[in-house]
């Protein structure tokens, strides 16, 4: 199972940069709608960080400076989405 859960976190990782990338490049609606998609790859990437933490893939210390780097990219996600919505 970690080939697979490993893959999946990078699949939303990646998904995730993509969207940035994507919203990066719209104005409008558009931008606004990739701002949410990139949201959804970001909780994705939350939620199998958070899976491999409980199987015991990474450390205390691992997981607790990528959930830091996690919250700070969430913190920028919501402040460019709240932007929008002016």
């Amino acid at each position: 199972h970690r080939h697979t859960l490993t893959q999946r976190l990078l699949d939303a990782a990646f998904d995730l940069s993509e969207r940035l990338e994507e919203a990066n490049t719209r104005r409008g609606a558009a931008r606004l709608e990739k701002l949410q998609l990139a949201d959804e790859a970001l909780s994705k990437v939350r939620q199998y960080l958070r899976l491999t933490s409980r199987l015991g893939w990474l450390s205390p210390g691992q997981y607790e400076h990528v959930a830091q780097m996690v919250a700070e990219i969430g913190r920028l996600l919501g402040g460019w989405k709240k932007g929008m919505n002016r």
